[in-house]
């Protein structure tokens, strides 16, 4: 019996419902450990500790933590000094009020006690280490001592630097802290590992979010040689045995600034007025091979990274940028996805092939929605024998937009921020992204495939990885439902809701003032689409059948599901191999969702670090906006280039006044003034802090 297998029997006996702890030697006796193993079992005991699989008590008795009410977890912190516990197993946060945080912070491990009676809320009992090895910050100079702030306000307090720590740390400095001692009621004491730069340097700032998330920024020399024996170019070799599309015509579309390409599109109009649509998708499988170095690295990321100044991709610029992107004019492989449609929308028949394509061209969204709704002469000729199919593409795209907005699909019409630097990296404008006729023709082209491809799989039995969205809290949903009601909307009330009553309201405020801050509320109310191994379906998109298939170079989930379907196609979907994507799909599913919200948070704070840089020399200028969140400590507004800040309670006009926490807005006590969501306000910009990447406004009144 292996270690494993002996760890797995020791659990089943402690997680047992009547296994009443015990000791070693009675464990000893219930097991029947022989002599000769003993010294084995103990330090398998330890293992599982270790693991925080099991407790040992101070009388030395082993159960699982549950049975004394124990979690393990990560603290979550608060700048208020209050926080929650993260459960390793996956458990509801557990609240932790400030005087029973004791001395931990933000990203400690700890053991935390469930307080009897709340299940919700507990006490930290043990901290077990860092879930960081260092803290980002920036140092400051005081006299005789020094400290550092941490970039995260999720930590309450600042980190003492005693003199013989800070090496050669300047007032000023950016850099990496480790934490040396904690003493109670005293701010724990720390060393500077490693200077990043000053604050002031071109580029410190967004490298100092890096390390907060702990982002990758080079790939290891091991990895660098691998992929240096990779081919340039496509050989005979690994074309053979390929469905050949060099002959169809096709595009690929993106953004003026992207490299990594890995779709392309081509449509043709059959005979019968039906669609005959093919999605070829990079197979970036054919150069990651599984279980290599570069594979496990791609794992570990999981995902590219689009920060606002750089791309920390997933894989090798080689790769990303070059073997594997669908650069126009040279051969490719690809796994491409055929598809005919019906005039309703709906797919009739479809064939999944490993293929060789050769890209026409390399159109951009702006390219593409300058034909199509400019009309612009210059580049309807440069590109005529491409225009028929472009218009075909338009039509097309908006019968699969109308069918799953007929069947309830949330279709959220958000204005993303785009950030343009100068060559130091300041921000010299802010704006907001628009989708267009091109952005969303590609975007319903990529949701018919991936439904396609799950849909097809799911009835294969075979594992894989689906995209999921559970249904929303119903309590999330009345709160929302709350403040929309203030609007004159509403939905049914009822225990359930459905996405198409949500896609109807969505439906019911297009175009209208409020329609922004609504849609960002009926977002905020549901829960975040995660990677599963199990087909959950997905409600934003009210879809039985999901998943990611169409980005493989810069999504792990796409790649892994590459994989399932060319073991599929060539016929070794069995056997050990067939046990192991079973294994596999469940760790990818866990690490790609986990990575993909620490990519959300880094990129979504480096947009706020530059829109904060960019307001920094607008002190004292007015600005109009609208109201987009309201809360006990003041209210949010959004001014029309996507830049938000606070109005701090103190900082509203000429009255005092009262939060309506039912109705989610305030209400002057003497003037009866009401200010809430949606509204239409004039501010002042009173204060920027690019530390704490915050901006305050000053209430000026209504416009």
């Amino acid at each position: 019996m292996d270690n494993n297998k002996r760890k797995k029997t020791i659990l089943k006996l402690l997680n047992d419902p009547s296994y009443i702890p015990m000791k070693i030697k009675e464990l000893i006796t219930i097991l029947k450990v022989p002599k000769e193993d003993r010294t084995l079992f103990e330090s398998l005991l330890n293992e599982l500790i270790d693991e925080h699989k099991i407790i040992c008590t101070k009388r030395g008795k082993y159960a699982v933590p549950s049975q004394y009410d124990l979690v393990y977890g990560i603290f979550r912190g608060n700048q208020k000094g209050f926080g929650f516990v993260t459960p390793d197993d996956g458990g509801e946060d557990i609240y932790i009020m400030a005087k029973n945080v004791h001395e931990a912070i933000h990203h400690d491990k700890v053991l935390c006690k469930v307080i009897k009676g709340r299940k919700t809320e507990g006490e930290i009992i043990k901290i077990l280490g860092s879930e960081l090895p260092t803290i980002v910050g920036t140092y400051f100079e005081h006299k005789s001592f020094g400290f550092v702030v941490p970039d995260d306000n999720k930590f309450d307090t600042d980190i003492f630097i005693p003199k013989k720590n800070r090496h050669a740390t300047i007032h000023g400095h950016k850099v990496l802290v480790q934490i040396t001692k904690r003493e109670k009621d005293k701010s724990p004491e720390g060393e500077i590992t490693k200077i990043l730069g000053h604050i002031n340097d071109p580029g410190v700032d967004i490298l100092s979010i890096c390390y907060q998330y702990d982002l990758p920024t080079e790939f290891s020399n091991e990895i660098m040689n691998e992929v240096a024996k990779i081919n340039n170019t496509v050989s005979s070799k690994d074309k053979a045995g390929r469905i050949d599309f060099r002959d169809l015509m096709m595009v690929t579309i993106d953004g003026e600034d992207a490299k990594d390409l890995d779709d392309a599109v081509a449509l043709e109009l059959l005979e019968d007025g039906n669609f005959r649509l093919s999605v070829h998708i990079a197979d970036v499988t054919h150069y990651v091979r599984e279980k290599s170095e570069l594979d496990s690295e791609a794992l570990a990321r999981a995902t590219s990274i689009y920060l606002v100044d750089r791309v920390i991709p997933m894989l090798p610029h080689k790769l990303s940028n070059g073997i594997c992107s669908l650069n126009a004019g040279v051969d490719r492989l690809a796994l491409s996805c055929t598809m005919d449609i019906d005039k309703n929308g709906n797919v009739f028949n479809h064939e999944i092939t490993e293929s060789v394509i050769n890209v026409d061209r390399r159109m951009t969204y702006t390219c593409v929605k300058k034909i199509l709704e400019d009309k612009d002469e210059n580049l309807i000729n440069e590109y005529i024998e491409f225009v028929p199919m472009f218009k075909n593409m338009e039509i097309l795209a908006q019968i699969l937009r109308d069918k799953r907005k007929k069947r309830g699909a949330l279709d959220f019409d958000f204005d993303e921020t785009k950030v343009i630097l100068d060559e130091t990296g300041y921000p010299i404008e802010i704006k907001a992204y628009e989708r267009n006729v091109a952005t969303k023709l590609i975007e319903e082209f990529m949701l018919v495939c991936n439904e396609t491809v799950a849909e097809d799989f799911f009835f294969k039995e075979a594992p894989f990885v689906y995209r999921i969205h559970e249904e929303p809290d119903i309590a999330k949903i009345t709160e929302m439902l709350g403040i929309v009601t203030s609007f004159g909307h509403t939905i049914k009330s009822r225990k359930k809701v459905h996405a198409r009553e949500l896609q109807q309201l969505i439906e019911a405020i297009k175009d209208k003032p409020e329609e922004e801050i609504i849609s960002k509320l009926i977002l905020r109310s549901l829960k975040q689409a995660r990677y599963n191994e199990d087909c959950l379906g997905h409600f934003g998109l009210n879809a039985r059948y999901y998943c990611h298939f169409t980005s493989p170079i810069r999504r792990y989930p796409d790649l892994q599901i590459h994989r399932i379907i060319k073991s599929h196609l060539r016929g070794k979907l069995k056997g050990k191999k067939l046990k192991d994507f079973y294994k596999r799909v469940s760790e990818v599913s866990k690490q790609s969702s986990l990575m993909e919200r620490r990519a959300e948070l880094a990129e979504r704070e480096t947009i706020k670090l530059k829109k904060a840089e960019f307001m920094e020399d607008k002190l004292g200028e007015t600005f109009d906006g609208i109201i987009n969140g309201v809360t006990s400590w003041g209210i949010y507004v959004i001014l029309p280039n996507t830049v938000e800040g606070l109005v701090h309670l103190n900082n509203m006009n000429r009255d005092y006044y009262i939060f309506d926490e039912v109705n989610f807005r305030y209400v002057g006590e003497h003037t009866g003034q009401v200010y809430q969501i949606g509204q239409k306000v004039r501010v002042k910009l009173i204060k920027v802090d690019k530390i704490a990447h915050s901006i305050d406004f000053k209430l000026i009144g209504r416009v």
